[in-house]
């Protein structure tokens, strides 16, 4: 089984994977994608995280809303976040990055549960 790593979604100047962002400078800003339902929001919202506590280049900052509540005094820190709701006008780039990260994991998981198969018979 060939695993095949989907193309980038492009919208404007970012270009959204199943595994992060790129903006012009072509280094990728890892995140995760998250589904709703959320309370106070539309169907359909999708969450985006920044993972490893890197903070979103000016880029992601301009075209969406990101929100970060660290509070350093407290040391209680969180990833930069922000939500992307039906409407928006990168919300199908963003959708198509959630989906392709879903069957990114999928495939892993099929990979695993062969691998697994295969030692048990052994």
């Amino acid at each position: 089984m060939t695993t095949k790593t989907p193309a980038p979604i492009r919208a404007g100047a970012l270009r959204f994977f199943w595994n992060g962002i790129k903006a012009s400078d072509g280094k990728l800003q890892r995140c995760s994608y998250c589904g709703g339902p959320y309370i106070g929001h539309p169907d359909g919202t999708i969450t985006v995280y920044a993972k490893d506590y890197r903070r979103f280049s000016q880029e992601v900052r301009e075209a969406f809303t990101v929100e970060n509540g660290t509070d350093t005094q407290t040391d209680y820190f969180e990833n930069d976040r922000f939500r992307v709701r039906p409407g928006h006008h990168l919300y199908d780039a963003v959708r198509d990055a959630m989906k392709a990260g879903e069957a990114h994991r999928e495939r892993m998981h099929e990979k695993r549960v062969e691998r697994w198969k295969s030692k048990r018979a052994a």
